[in-house]
């Protein structure tokens, strides 16, 4: 099956810009990079306003017991959806719409900011705060970086990719072994990692974009899938710097 990130298999030519001016390229990749940021942005501040809904509200008791502090059934359904979302987008892409594709962004935003909700219960507000601006510019700077670098990052990417591998394992053997130093480690290594993959996928999402210009509905697709991607490039960073650097209650 077709894979929506590798220019490959995208079922249009990488030459579909040749003979197309110079300028008229470099407008055409600036508007689509503005859409995948604007998903992206949309898609944060969707999840930022759900979060800070219940967080304030007695629909945090809808996700947290008030009289034991257990996390209640539909706190596990917007911790398990968001990701069979994500399976759905990745290797459905080829059969939905777009506007189906922008429907599940959405609502994965949103089941995110249902599951953020809690964090207000463990970390006081001024840390989350002080998280999030961390996150927003060291996103930016480094964004910036990996649309404007004329180095390949694609070797770093992939060694990047293998260590959310290993650090993913490395957070379920922390569940057993509970150890102040690898839970700081852990957290060190997560913002490293998915500091390097921002830079990594934005220099993907731009070169995806001269594969699939001029194919209407591939480029409003592949720009959902971009905006995913960055999306779950800084939610993951902004958990691991809370963990690194945020105060509990």
């Amino acid at each position: 099956m077709a894979e929506w990130n590798d220019p490959r298999t995208t079922g249009v030519s990488p030459t579909a810009t040749v003979g197309v001016p110079r300028a008229a390229r470099d407008a055409g990749l600036r508007s689509y990079m503005l859409s995948v940021y604007n998903y992206m942005a949309s898609g944060v501040l969707l999840t930022g306003i759900v979060a800070l809904g219940f967080a304030n509200s007695s629909l945090i008791n809808l996700i947290v017991n008030p009289a034991t502090g257990q996390a209640t059934p539909l706190f596990w359904i917007a911790l398990f959806a968001p990701l069979a979302i994500v399976f759905a987008l990745s290797f459905g892409i080829q059969r939905i719409s777009a506007g189906t594709a922008q429907a599940l962004f959405w609502a994965y935003a949103a089941l995110v900011g249902v599951q953020f909700s809690s964090l207000f219960l463990v970390y006081t507000g001024a840390s989350v705060a002080q998280a999030f601006f961390a996150t927003a510019a060291a996103f930016l700077g480094l964004s910036l970086y990996g649309y404007t670098t004329k180095r390949d990052l694609s070797a770093m990417g992939t060694f990047f990719i293998m260590g959310v591998v290993g650090l993913f394992v490395a957070l379920l053997l922390n569940v057993f072994l509970r150890s102040p130093g690898l839970n700081l480690a852990i957290s060190a290594l997560g913002v490293l990692i998915f500091a390097g993959l921002t830079a990594y996928d934005t220099q993907k999402i731009k070169s995806i974009y001269f594969a699939v210009a001029g194919n209407g509905e591939a480029m409003a697709k592949t720009a959902v899938m971009g905006a995913l991607n960055l999306y779950l490039d800084f939610i993951n960073m902004f958990l691991f710097l809370l963990r690194f650097m945020g105060n509990r209650r």
